[in-house]
């Protein structure tokens, strides 16, 4: 059996700087201790699709749901406002 490929360069060709700017990855790197903590959080979740949630289960989700409303609270605080833009 043959392979179809294509033999033509793509209708659109992607530019070539596509890399992340400076302050994208500034924002993101902002962003990383909300993600991690979501992250935590979500583990918790799963973990317990299959089983009935213990004590320990229970405080888990606690922890993570406490650190996921830290890291947002922390992020809204280090969040730059209008007058530090103009300033």
């Amino acid at each position: 059996m043959k392979s179809i490929v294509a033999r033509h360069t793509g209708v659109n060709p992607l530019p070539a700087d596509l890399e992340p700017t400076e302050a994208e990855l500034d924002a993101i790197e902002a962003e990383m201790p909300v993600v991690l903590a979501e992250v935590e959080l979500l583990d918790a979740l799963i973990a317990l699709l299959d089983r009935s949630a213990s004590d320990f289960d229970a405080r888990r989700i606690r922890r993570a749901h406490r650190r996921v409303l830290a890291a947002r609270r922390d992020a809204a605080n280090k969040a730059p406002t209008a007058a530090d833009e103009v300033a």
